[in-house]
């Protein structure tokens, strides 16, 4: 529960641990009256990718499922083909932030080598360090059309997030992005500060259960940016449904990659920009 929600007189000493977040002490003021409270501050840090000794980026994320984190954001990238050539994954926290150190094949490390690039805090635009306009947009899968999904299957899965959004619920500072089923339960969810932090643990997820990624879609709590839509096709998930719009860049890419690129998605409503197609009713 943020502070928002809080009667002047509660406090949260006793609190249980609350992953990804620290219990800090505020105050305020509502309805005219002070308060002074134990409130949950959702958790951003500096993390290290290191792939075989060498540092690749440095993201600010939230410190849980930092080993999903780590194999989404080297799929998502290009560096990896298949989780098959992630060895080992290791987390070394610092008083700096924490370092995650990835074991990789040698041949994503050839790959890794040729993309030079130095990418500082992606939270925000997700091209910082981007060297040319050349490395902006990638080759994509070209997405299958597959089984149709009905968009009450998007309805449902949308009002189902928030319930297992327990971060969210705690500090009301994060993203989420999970898979869901073509009926619209939702399966997998991962949290995050960082938008695209949230996508990458999601699709680290997806290839460590061996999900068949096609078969369902992705739903996120932001807005639907160009590298969401490329995380999106990159992880072989053919439709994004987002809460909020997207960028003329997200539209452009989805098309590119066909796939089916849903905004507005609130209780009933949704907007299809392409591939409608896709969609049942």
């Amino acid at each position: 529960m943020s502070v928002a929600a809080l009667p002047s007189a509660v406090t949260y000493a006793d609190a249980p641990a609350c992953e990804g977040a620290l219990l800090l002490p505020v105050r305020g003021v509502r309805g005219g009256l002070a308060f002074a409270v134990q409130d949950w501050v959702a958790q951003e840090v500096p993390v290290a990718l290191e792939f075989n000794g060498i540092s690749h980026a440095v993201m600010l994320a939230t410190p849980m499922d930092l080993e999903d984190f780590a194999l989404g954001f080297s799929l998502t990238e290009g560096i990896l083909d298949g989780a098959h050539e992630l060895y080992g994954v290791e987390a070394e926290p610092s008083e700096q932030g924490i370092t995650v150190r990835l074991d990789v094949a040698g041949a994503a490390f050839a790959r890794l080598k040729q993309k030079r690039r130095s990418m500082t805090g992606r939270t925000g635009c997700g091209l910082c360090g981007t060297e040319s306009l050349a490395h902006v947009s990638r080759e994509l899968p070209a997405l299958d059309d597959g089984a149709p999904i009905d968009r009450r299957a998007i309805a449902k899965a949308m009002s189902r997030l928030q319930a297992q959004q327990t971060l969210q619920q705690a500090t009301g500072a994060v993203h989420a992005a999970a898979w869901c089923s073509a009926q619209g339960e939702v399966v997998l969810l991962r949290e995050d500060v960082g938008r695209h932090n949230a996508l990458d643990k999601l699709v680290g997820a997806l290839a460590v259960g061996e999900i068949e990624a096609a078969t369902g879609f992705i739903a996120v709590t932001s807005r639907a940016s160009f590298e969401m839509v490329q995380k999106t096709a990159m992880a072989g998930v053919p439709l994004l449904a987002a809460v909020s719009a997207p960028t003329s860049f997200a539209v452009a890419t989805a098309e590119r990659a066909r796939l089916t690129l849903v905004g507005f998605a609130r209780k009933d409503d949704l907007v299809v920009y392409c591939r409608p197609e896709r969609l049942q009713n």
